[in-house]
């Protein structure tokens, strides 16, 4: 099966900082902000949904192309896909920009200050989709580049190739016709339960009519599993994936893209059972919250379908 998957690739850079922003932040001078934290230290994870659905699905023996560009720097994130058996050859280079990093600081109290460069991802990729087969290609759009995001949904839909929609955090940056144009004739629209409510306020349409324009609609719910919609004789039909148990939740970062490996995994072994490709990917994102960063868990087939029997009852392919 050929998997395309294209999204973003991002270093995270993750800093925690012993004390409380609110002591060092007073209320009325926030007009002439002017502070630095002294951290502890710097942890810095490979990251980016394409990055990280790619690196899932190798763990779950597939072969996906990635679909994204990179910077200057990308030659320890290039070797790290490399050691991981993921091809890096559709990657472009943007060699005046660096990759998309995203700089978060955390205080005792769980609060977190962001900034996000998005660096080469400002940029287009390019793929050559001449010689893709129909039937022997499944795709999913991510959150990256704009432009991509696009341009990629448009040549699915043109080529009749099933491709997943999950816009995640590019929500906000989509107008109301554009996003309902992305969604419509798609296989699956993928979003948490907050983004639905935020695509349902933008677009104005209620779930009946979001399974008007996509096959299936699932959403993730965190700790409370995930939804699968889909309609049956003008009837929503609806079935309630629950979480995998997990030994403990360490970093949630990274367990919705986990997710969606597991999601195209199963899809990619029968593409009519998406109520069992989504429990592949409740266990998938499980093994990605035990551990902190978005591609530091491990597993093999055996113990992947292990733990699956566990969940389910019967083993995952």
């Amino acid at each position: 099966m050929n998997i395309l998957v294209s999204g973003s690739l991002a270093y995270d850079r993750i800093m925690d900082f012993p004390g409380k922003f609110s002591d060092h932040i007073l209320p009325d001078k926030i007009h002439m902000l002017n502070v630095c934290f002294m951290i502890n230290g710097l942890m810095e994870n490979f990251g980016g949904t394409a990055g990280n659905i790619a690196f899932a699905l190798s763990l779950l023996g597939e072969s996906p192309t990635i679909l994204a560009t990179a910077g200057r720097d990308f030659e320890p994130y290039r070797n790290w896909l490399a050691k991981n058996h993921i091809s890096t050859k559709h990657i472009k280079i943007i060699d005046e920009e660096l990759t998309a990093g995203a700089y978060i600081t955390t205080d005792q109290s769980d609060n977190q200050i962001t900034a996000f460069n998005p660096g080469a991802m400002k940029f287009n990729s390019n793929y050559d989709f001449d010689s893709v087969a129909r039937e022997k290609t499944l795709a999913i759009v991510a959150p990256g580049n704009l432009g991509d995001m696009v341009n990629f949904s448009n040549i699915y839909k043109k080529k009749g190739i099933d491709y997943i929609f999950d816009p995640g955090q590019s929500l906000p940056a989509w107008t109301k016709e554009l996003l309902t144009e992305l969604i419509h004739g798609s296989k699956i629209f993928i979003c948490n339960d907050y983004e639905l409510q935020l695509t349902q306020e933008k677009t104005s349409m209620t779930t009946d009519d979001i399974l008007e324009k996509t096959e299936t609609l699932i959403v993730t719910k965190g700790e409370f599993g995930s939804v699968v919609m889909c309609k049956e004789n003008n009837k929503i039909r609806s079935f309630e994936i629950p979480v995998a148990k997990v030994n403990q939740v360490n970093d949630p970062t990274g367990a919705g893209d986990a997710y969606r490996a597991g999601l195209i995994k199963g899809l990619a072994t029968s593409r009519n059972d998406i109520v069992h490709a989504a429990k592949i990917g409740a266990v998938c994102a499980a093994y990605c919250v035990e551990v902190y960063g978005p591609q530091n868990f491990h597993f093999t087939p055996e113990s992947f379908n292990k733990r699956f029997e566990s969940a389910f009852g019967k083993k995952a392919f």
